[in-house]
């Protein structure tokens, strides 16, 4: 048991990794403000100190409940999203705190680019100052930046996050030469969410049940 959890994985089978935003049903090719949205509330939810599971789960919750735009999130309420949303999706013990986050960077989004993810792309100057654009959310940092930016790579022309150092241990030790890919296409994307998915197998301990103590680099991208 413990060789399969080592072995490195192909190229071939990197090559064929749903990615997240995939997985949810999100449709990034589509370069629209609700798709873009979409993924930027699911990267705030795997940003959290919570399984992927779970944050799977809660995205899901949202979309039950048509709370997948700025401005129904705001008219549903800190109340509202805390139970039953976060509850419903099992999101239960950083609920109030990430109701509270979630709430203020649709606020920012609204006041700041009216809305539109996309719009914040075009002001971005590069890469870098869009990096700096999207930290600047409340609760935002350098993980769920990178979980936001990595899979917009092929559809945004200024997302072209580093890869984590775990992508890069895990392209080594599978053999794979990151440098030889275009990082703006999906065959990049697709071989970094693959590398991202082989570490949490790796991990048994990212599957045990969420405590205060556990580290924020747990979730999608961690």
């Amino acid at each position: 048991m413990g060789a399969s959890r080592t072995t490195a994985p192909t190229l071939a089978e990197l090559r064929r990794t749903t990615l997240y935003s995939e997985e949810l049903g999100i449709r990034l090719a589509r370069r629209s403000d609700r798709e873009c949205f979409k993924w930027f509330l699911a990267s705030l939810l795997f940003g959290g100190r919570i399984s992927e599971s779970i944050a799977r789960n809660t995205y899901r919750s949202f979309a039950r409940e048509r709370l997948l735009t700025p401005r129904a999130i705001l008219a549903a309420g800190w109340d509202y999203l805390v139970d039953p949303v976060m509850r419903h999706g099992g999101y239960v013990r950083y609920d109030e705190s990430k109701s509270r986050q979630i709430l203020r960077d649709c606020e920012t989004l609204l006041d700041r680019y009216g809305g539109s993810l996309v719009r914040l792309h075009r002001e971005a100057a590069d890469a870098a100052d869009l990096e700096v654009r999207i930290e600047a959310f409340f609760g935002v940092g350098p993980v769920t930046a990178n979980i936001f930016l990595r899979e917009l790579r092929p559809f945004w022309s200024k997302a072209d996050p580093e890869p984590l150092p775990a992508v890069r241990d895990g392209a080594r030790r599978a053999r794979i030469d990151l440098a030889a890919f275009d990082r703006h296409t999906l065959t990049f994307t697709r071989i970094e969410a693959g590398l991202v998915r082989r570490r949490h197998r790796e991990k048994p301990a990212a599957r045990r049940p969420v405590r205060a103590s556990v580290s924020p680099r747990r979730a999608a991208g961690r």
